[in-house]
């Protein structure tokens, strides 16, 4: 690739992706296009071509059968057109019925096993002080726009999404049978109620440390935290016992639960759970109410159509069958001599961080050791699980609606959630399938997962160069390594368990480092707003280890392409996105920018000024003692 010399040393990643950026066009049903977004499109593009020419009596898998007459059955729409929307009234006139708190707490079992909207959510999930059993979580509901500071005053898209949102709660019930003034009535309360929880609950920066999120209290104490909602039977209930301690996410929401849900806002409250469900339910009945309830999305992500109906039908099926469909993805398109390339690429960035943690200098020697420790408890999973869980095989399509069928499958997902309370941990499932393209660090576990779907160009290719695979896959696996040491994993150790294994003073020195991190993004301008540096300061932590862990592997090798490492960098994060999905992204989402990502980045690195004969003249240039070397 020839770049502009001085546009290299300006905009690094202006330098490498703007003529891409100049002829790209996000197409019309996406917010975004480049990048993560481009192999996700070529996954759908294979996968839909394939599953186009499969039928169920062909497949020999039985469980890939019943994934065909699913999918088969979200693109049958002209089906869906004749059952109308008598399952969602269905649905619907449970709550409608309602008359006070007494059936909602009747009610609110079957809510909670259909996956429906509820005054509280509750999960099973790994107990963060004892990471090889589940624990019971209780948390907030989410609110209706992307963050706590989404409500701001000053934001001045505030009070337009809102009106969004009750337009087409307005236009939707009116659908469903409301008069306008019915349809308006809900509207208002449900935003009313959605106001009611925003004092209350934690912004996205807060929640972006996620350790204090772990509070334990004695769950017959926690039970008194509504005077209305029978919370304990309702968890006795869906249990099938009685626990003796929940873990509460955010204890100030329910400290101050009663001022949310009492006798006055009871009419607010149903209101939202209607509406609520109304939405979470409306895309899998007519082709009418799919468009209608989709509005806010689109319009919050900058989308200008609805995806087209084979394609929601697509995603609708691989995301009830992800395993299953993932298995399958595995299987053809991921093959043995790239998993091999890729498990020594990942080996080679786990000796680079064993060398760096060695001659490490900050850290003192006990730390040092204990980190080392669980650099090496850390287990690596690529490409596809080994095995299919039991659950896919109960997934039995039956002669009923789309609807119908889908919450029956989302029943069985939440009863297994539930059933596992106080069980062993299962380490072997994997929470993103085969055909999804990402990675993620899990600190609970201690695994690395890299799906079989990210390792192709340009982040991996046996035809790529070394230096750009490095650049690309190796960067991202070394990321995921550093998610290990990073603000919020540096608190768990080997085994998964939240447990301080630092001493002060180097915990003390640690968090100084982090603060530099934050400083460096902070406020930082972009055409959507200014970056949250605190917000996003794990994934830049992460970034920034992986980043010169990779290059320091590539360096070991004879004649090292350094451009052509920092190129792919920067080309990996190469996009191109809606204003509006920018937006919303700076409000809640832990990643920074991809251009930041792309430019700040190498900024810290001696490396990127060398190659390129980058100068203080230059603005890409960072004095040295504003860079941060953390990892």
């Amino acid at each position: 690739m020839t770049l502009d010399p001085q546009l290299v040393k300006d905009d690094f990643y202006e330098a490498v992706n703007g003529a891409w950026i100049a002829q790209a066009e996000i197409p019309a049903d996406k917010s975004a296009t480049g990048g993560f977004n481009d192999l996700v499109d070529d996954v759908e593009k294979t996968l839909m071509a394939d599953f186009a020419a499969m039928s169920p009596a062909t497949a020999e898998d039985p469980r890939f059968q019943e994934f065909l007459k699913f999918y088969a059955l979200a693109k049958d729409f002209d089906a869906r057109e004749k059952v109308g929307v008598a399952p969602l009234q269905k649905v619907l006139a449970k709550i409608e019925a309602v008359a006070n708190f007494t059936d909602l707490n009747a009610l609110l079992p079957e809510l909670f096993l259909n996956n429906l909207a509820t005054p509280f959510d509750l999960d099973v999930s790994a107990d963060m002080k004892n990471a090889a059993y589940n624990a019971l979580y209780v948390s907030p509901v989410s609110l209706i726009l992307p963050d706590k500071t989404s409500y701001d005053a000053e934001n001045p898209q505030k009070d337009a999404l809102l009106k969004v949102y009750a337009d087409m709660t307005v236009e939707l019930f009116q659908k469903l049978g409301k008069t306008a003034d019915e349809a308006a009535d809900l509207a208002k309360r449900t935003l009313a109620f959605d106001a009611s929880l925003v004092p209350f609950v934690k912004s996205s920066e807060e929640s972006a440390e996620y350790a204090k999120s772990y509070n334990p209290q004695d769950f017959a104490s926690f039970s008194q935290s509504s005077n209305v909602l029978a919370i304990q039977d309702v968890v006795t209930t869906l249990l099938g016992q009685t626990p003796d301690t929940i873990i509460v996410t955010e204890p100030a929401f329910f400290e101050n639960y009663n001022q949310i849900v009492n006798e006055e806002t009871f009419a607010d409250l149903k209101a939202w759970l209607l509406v609520k469900t109304a939405i979470s339910l409306a895309s899998l009945t007519t082709e009418e109410l799919r468009q209608i309830s989709g509005i806010f999305a689109r319009t919050l992500t900058g989308r200008k159509v609805a995806q087209s109906q084979e394609k929601s039908a697509f995603y609708l099926a691989i995301g009830t069958y992800k395993h299953v469909v993932g298995d399958y993805y595995g299987q053809k398109y991921f093959g043995a001599a790239a998993k091999a390339d890729v498990l020594n690429m990942v080996q080679r960035m786990i000796d680079v961080y064993k060398k760096r943690l060695s001659t490490n200098t900050w850290l003192s020697a006990s730390t040092r050791e204990k980190a080392l420790v669980k650099l090496n408890a850390i287990v690596m999973k690529v490409g596809f699980p080994d095995t299919i869980e039991d659950i896919y095989d109960q997934l039995k399509v039956q002669d009923t609606s789309l609807l119908e069928n889908d919450l029956a499958f989302t029943k069985l997902f939440v009863l297994r959630n539930f059933s596992e309370w106080q069980q062993p941990v299962n380490k072997e499932r994997w929470g993103m399938s085969a055909n999804t393209v990402n990675a993620y660090y899990s600190p609970s576990q201690n695994q690395i997962v890299f799906p079989a779907a990210i390792l192709q160009a340009p982040f991996y290719s046996l035809e790529q160069s070394s230096a750009a695979n490095f650049g690309g896959i190796g960067a991202v696996i070394a990321h995921e390594i550093s998610h290990a040491f990073d603000n919020n994993g540096a608190q768990f150790d080997e085994i998964g368990n939240l447990n301080n294994w630092w001493t002060a003073e180097d915990l003390a020195y640690f968090k100084d480092l982090a603060e530099k991190m934050v400083a460096e993004f902070d406020g930082v301008a972009t055409p959507a707003g200014k970056v949250n540096g605190r917000l996003t300061v794990s994934e830049n932590i992460a970034d920034a280890g992986g980043l010169s862990c990779a290059l320091e592997a590539l360096k070991e090798e004879s004649n090292p392409d350094l451009a052509a490492f920092f190129i792919n960098w920067a080309t990996i994060w190469r996009t191109k996105q809606s204003l509006a999905y920018q937006q919303m992204l700076l409000a809640f989402d832990v990643h920074g920018p991809a251009k930041l990502r792309a430019n700040l980045q190498v900024k810290n690195l001696p490396e990127f000024y060398t190659t390129f004969d980058v100068t203080e003249n230059d603005q890409m240039y960072l004095a040295p003692d504003k860079r941060v070397a953390i990892w």
